[in-house]
């Protein structure tokens, strides 16, 4: 009869963990952390600020735009998912610099800078067009309202169509 070591994933462990190795050189994650740090003006949220002699330090924007273009990439969008992902997750972890920002940071980060974020997203979207990192066949943005009719009487096969067409 064979027998196996036992395992329990059940239990909790203390590791070393050094941020700037979860980071692995050619992965998506790389690429986001180098993007911000390197190839992005973040000037641009400097005039929102108004804190240097008084008032907490604020989090750094690139910390939050790293979280948040990853935590999008992966199709997480609520704020609170992105929270916690900061507080379980080692890549979340890595790029936040072990931060850790509140849901609502990041809620109000996403509503209130919504228009320098899109002058950043669209500066992603050429850097990576540039690098031939995106294919260029096709280009998609989600969020449009467009109303459709859905019932079953419009849905068929392309015989159905043609022959409602044809009638």
């Amino acid at each position: 009869m064979a027998r196996y070591k036992s395992y329990s994933q059940a239990q909790s462990m203390f590791i070393p963990v050094r941020f700037d190795e979860q980071i692995i050189p050619g992965t998506f994650v790389h690429a986001i952390d180098h993007l911000v740090d390197n190839e992005l003006d973040l000037s641009i949220f400097d005039k929102h600020f108004s804190n240097d002699k008084t008032g907490a330090p604020a989090y750094n924007p690139a910390v939050l735009l790293k979280v948040i273009l990853y935590a999008y990439s992966l199709g997480i969008i609520s704020s609170r998912r992105i929270a916690s992902c900061c507080e379980c997750h080692v890549t979340f972890i890595a790029l936040a610099g072990d931060t850790r920002p509140h849901f609502t940071t990041i809620a109000k980060f996403v509503s209130s800078y919504g228009d320098e974020i899109s002058v950043l997203l669209t500066r992603v979207v050429a850097i990576c067009s540039m690098e031939s990192l995106i294919g260029k066949k096709m280009f998609a943005i989600d969020g449009c309202k467009i109303s459709s009719n859905a019932s079953k009487e419009w849905s068929g096969t392309r015989k159905d169509f043609i022959r409602k067409k044809a009638k």
